[in-house]
């Protein structure tokens, strides 16, 4: 039986709502980081700006793997076969992958002193990279245990305990940054160490409550982890295609100048807290495409993917009319420097046009994620950002003396041709459905 409109909408926001709430929370967190950091001093900014430019990417690797936990599970679920099953292999899977991913945020930190990056910025950049090395374990437990729970369309407490962390992250970041009592003001180790215990509150705290939620039995399936790799590897290596993209303009403008990364940091910020919304909406199409492609009704699958899709580009739509009305106030959020704020706000107008391509995309993928056809996120981020927005950028940006501007422009071109690969292999693909 056919549904109205409204009973897709209400499904995919019945999951969407929740995690916008956690998405929020969780980049308030690192906005919050931005935000002391300012607030401490322009040269804080810069230096966990380039330190966060580089540990994400490495961390984002394994993230973007621990992502295809959930619709994987939700095709299990489609199938009608036993998911909650695979509670502890989610587990293992985490934790070792974690330990390399640590391993990997460490053997970086001696490469430092090779980028030449201002002598005053190099000890700050250790110091915040060793420490959030550590709590990698405690970032992927609750990335993965978050997934787990997605796949059965638990989605609220998981995203209010993110949205509890803002708060619990921004008051350890104002004990440890400047000092209270006898806690001294340690600076940039003080914003690694809030880091450090939030993510382990959250994960230990997710943990609990999903062992108390359900009765587990150890099981050992080799198969759900190569099906992990073989679904979440491409996903994984398309989110480090795009992450290390933007993250590569902090890295390379910080060698200009320690502001430039800051300002890069304080624009990727703002973007990422409007785009929360429809990556959220992104998970619930891929978690609703997963159990339909598994069920083989393909009807629905059309329908929740054009609806979501409609969704987030929406939304995306009323983002750039604010960047385009307010980017003065927007970065005067962040930092009081009026050189910083005249280095953003250019960019911010440039943003307002990439946010909708942004919405576009993330809807698509997740509708790649949902038919497990994930290699085409890889190819698309590909050819979209390393042979078409990095050289266009940095041509813009050092030849034609645009700057930051330049790298944007470039990604720009990047997002729309990001589009229009994703929506010509997915055109295809429905083209072959029998509905």
């Amino acid at each position: 039986m056919t549904q109205p409109i409204k009973y897709y909408i209400k499904e995919l926001l019945h999951i969407a709502l929740p995690i916008i709430i956690g998405n929020l929370g969780f980049i308030l967190i690192g906005a919050g980081d931005v935000l002391i950091a300012g607030r401490h001093s322009t040269n804080t900014l810069a230096a966990i700006s380039i330190a966060t430019a580089i540990t994400n990417c490495i961390q984002t690797f394994g993230i973007g793997i621990l992502v295809s936990i959930s619709p994987l599970l939700s095709n299990y679920r489609g199938e009608k076969m036993a998911a909650k099953k695979y509670f502890y292999p989610t587990l293992r899977f985490s934790f070792v992958l974690s330990l390399i991913v640590m391993l990997a945020v460490l053997g970086t930190i001696p490469l430092i002193d090779l980028l030449h990056y201002e002598p005053v910025l190099v000890p700050m950049i250790k110091q915040y990279m060793l420490i959030t090395a550590f709590a990698t374990f405690g970032g992927y437990l609750h990335a993965a245990v978050k997934e787990f729970l997605q796949a059965f369309e638990i989605v609220l407490f998981p995203n209010l305990l993110t949205f509890v962390a803002v708060f619990l992250n921004l008051f350890l970041n104002v004990i440890f940054v400047f000092g209270f009592g006898p806690i001294p003001s340690m600076g940039v180790v003080g914003l690694a160490w809030a880091s450090f215990i939030v993510r382990y509150f959250m994960g230990l705290v997710l943990f609990i409550y999903c062992f108390k939620l359900m009765r587990f039995n150890d099981y050992k399936d080799f198969n759900y982890y190569k099906q992990l790799i073989k679904i979440g590897l491409p996903v994984s290596a398309a989110i480090l295609v795009e992450f290390v993209a933007f993250n590569l303009v902090a890295v390379v403008m910080g060698k200009v100048a320690g502001i430039y990364a800051a300002a890069q940091n304080l624009i990727c910020t703002l973007t990422t807290v409007s785009f929360m919304v429809p990556l959220a909406i992104s998970n619930a199409i891929a978690v609703k495409v997963g159990f339909a492609n598994g069920a083989k009704d393909y009807y629905d699958l059309r329908k929740y993917a054009k609806i979501g899709t409609l969704i987030c580009v929406g939304f995306m739509l009323c983002s750039a009319v604010i960047f385009s009305i307010f980017p003065r106030q927007l970065a005067g959020l962040f930092t009081k420097d009026p050189k910083l704020i005249t280095i953003s706000v250019p960019v911010l107008y440039l943003l307002a046009g990439f946010q909708v391509f942004d919405g576009l995309q993330v809807a698509l993928s997740g509708i790649c994620k949902g038919i497990k056809k994930t290699n085409i996120v890889l190819v698309a981020n590909f050819v979209a950002y390393w042979l078409l927005s990095i050289p266009v950028g940095y041509n813009l940006a050092f030849t034609f003396n645009f700057g930051l501007r330049g790298f944007w422009l470039g990604l720009i071109m990047a997002a729309i041709t990001l589009c229009v690969i994703m929506l010509t292999m997915l055109k295809n693909y429905f083209s072959k459905l029998k509905v």
